[in-house]
């Protein structure tokens, strides 16, 4: 079939028929940044991370620092605010939870304002993001290769894990970039002499230095030793300061260092308050023996038990807190509060605890902590309580971080209690039990701002819980009843790779990275009764099949 002949005159129409197109209009590069950053301050994160992409413009405005705090107060903070009585009562439409830079609305995260613009409110709101949603890096440091016992003692402090156990002593490792071992000290070695010692037994960093380059710890012994000893963190030099002889008072079972003030807890129940002189401890050497303010003995503190020390310029509080056995109600937790004037003499003492109405302790002492000259007044039981608890077993340990006192228990359940303190009543309100760990949860430890985290024995299960408004309402009741009050840190390999911003917080490490050991985390080890953590990661001390131990660092940045 013969084609059609070409026409000019077809072909004409034909283009004249066709559209014109034009070219898409950049109306956004024309707006100055002022107007973008109000534009983008509309966006969801998501959208805000999706712009990082477009144009370097655009990638440095949405970045912007003031663009992700009012993100972060929005998401972090505000929901914070509407659960304080009085604002929540309100209503959320209130204008008090609006977004503020005033300090004063920023609750306990006005650290964050006061750091102005040294703080990185991108890098905390994926920070906090992350905690949010239990997505992190996992690492592992091998730190022993036989097991240690007593259990080996660990704490943690700024990117600073100090461990302490008989074979390997005291030593420091470093959290921060490439984690290694950064000064270590044989315990056995005194003055250049060595000399064989009981193992440690208690451990304790002085968190109220303002000397940022040092780092004081303190070391309970089983013969009742304890001494003093400084870390250098620029030259990584671990030095001992002060040796305290051996006591027959038995083991050192609990310390607390506040310098220059330090307070032990032995076996026996007997409480002594220390006090060394005030420029001594900044010496490379302590020579002066300290001097002995305070002496009290107890016959209701069991164990697990902690102790924490706060130091003014008239004063010195001492905080106990303790297991307490009771008829019936199973175990419950005590409080006592002491109050001792620098030159030793007991202020005040006030004592409370969790018991339930109706039942008394097992002992019929419950006077706390006595001296041999005077006695100690305490506070009248209270007249009324909620009601009574479920029978609770004997707890694995105690964390105090006023208000807050948590307990954990081998029956896979934690026990909340508040604490309420004023000039004249100390009281612990009736435990919120909290349930989610799937084992028995061998540790817990709140931190400073509401936060906790919890450990199980067997398989590796940490949890994040936050405590604010855990025991105040009656749908955060319902949700720790149903195990919903916390999340799971449980990281898994993903085959893509971690994306930048925060929407791509996702976990893809595990595999293939490791540490200088080059062992993977173990998920069949178990854990050894520590748990810490800091705002960027969480510290756990596992021991494996073989008895190697190891600290499995969670790394939420």
């Amino acid at each position: 079939m013969a084609k059609r002949p070409w026409s000019p005159e077809e072909d004409a129409e034909v283009s004249s028929a066709k559209r014109p197109r034009y070219g898409p209009t950049d109306r956004l590069s024309a707006l100055s940044d002022e107007l973008v950053l109000r534009t983008l301050s509309f966006l969801p994160i998501s959208n805000l991370v999706v712009c990082h992409r477009l144009s370097r413009r655009l990638c440095t405005l949405s970045s912007d620092s003031q663009l992700w705090k009012s993100a972060y107060y929005n998401r972090f903070v505000r929901p914070r605010a509407s659960r304080i009585p009085g604002i929540r009562d309100q209503g959320a439409s209130s204008a008090s939870l609006l977004y503020s830079s005033r300090i004063s609305k920023w609750l306990k995260d006005d650290h964050l304002v006061k750091g102005g613009n040294e703080t990185n409110w991108k890098k905390q709101y994926k920070l906090r993001h992350n905690w949010s949603k239990g997505s992190c890096y996992v690492s592992e440091i091998q730190i022993s290769e036989r097991p240690s016992l007593p259990p080996m003692l660990v704490r943690l402090y700024e990117d600073i894990v100090i461990t302490a156990d008989k074979p390997y002593g005291l030593r420091a490792w470093i959290m921060k970039g490439s984690q290694r071992l950064l000064a270590s000290l044989d315990l056995n070695l005194d003055g250049g002499k060595e000399e064989v010692w009981d193992a440690p037994t208690s451990l304790a960093i002085d968190t109220s230095s303002s000397n940022v380059s040092s780092l004081r710890t303190s070391v309970g012994f089983a013969d009742g030793r304890f001494g003093v000893y400084a870390l250098n963190k620029e030259d990584g030099n671990l030095k001992c300061q002060y040796i305290h002889a051996a006591s027959s008072n038995g083991t050192v079972s609990a310390i607390a260092y506040a310098a220059p003030y330090l307070v032990t807890m032995t076996d026996a129940q007997l409480l002594s308050l220390y006090s060394f002189s005030p420029h001594s401890t900044d010496a490379d050497f302590i020579r002066d023996p300290p001097r002995l303010l305070a002496s009290l003995k107890s016959h209701t503190a069991w164990p697990p038990l902690t102790l924490s020390i706060r130091a003014s310029s008239s004063s010195i509080i001492i905080s106990i807190a303790y297991a307490l056995p009771t008829y019936l109600s199973g175990w419950s937790v005590g409080l006592q509060e002491l109050r001792i004037s620098t030159e030793g003499t007991v202020i005040h003492s006030r004592l409370t605890s969790a018991t339930t109405q109706g039942f008394t302790p097992l002992f019929a002492s419950s006077s706390g902590f006595t001296t041999p000259t005077s006695e100690i007044d305490e506070t009248q039981p209270r007249s009324a309580r909620r009601g009574a608890l479920p029978p609770l077993t004997k707890p694995t340990s105690l964390s105090y971080s006023h208000p807050y006192l948590l307990a954990s228990h081998p029956d896979n359940t934690l026990t909340l209690y508040l604490v309420q303190s004023n000039d004249t009543d100390l009281v612990i309100t009736d435990g919120s039990r909290l349930w989610g760990h799937t084992s028995s949860v061998s540790g817990a430890h709140v931190g400073d701002r509401g936060k906790a985290v919890s450990v199980s024995a067997h398989g590796g299960e940490i949890r994040v819980w936050e405590l604010e408004g855990g025991i105040s309402s009656t749908s955060s009741k319902k949700r720790a009843a149903a195990g919903q009050a916390s999340i799971q840190i449980r990281p898994e390999p993903k085959k893509s790779e971690r994306r930048s911003g925060a929407s791509g917080m996702s976990v893809d490490r595990l595999e293939r990275q490791r540490s200088h050991c080059g062992q993977a985390v173990d998920e069949t080890s178990t854990t050894r009764d520590w748990v810490g953590f800091d705002e960027e990661k969480v510290v756990v001390l596992r021991e494996k099949g073989q008895g190697t131990q190891a600290l499995v660092v969670y790394d939420f940045s």
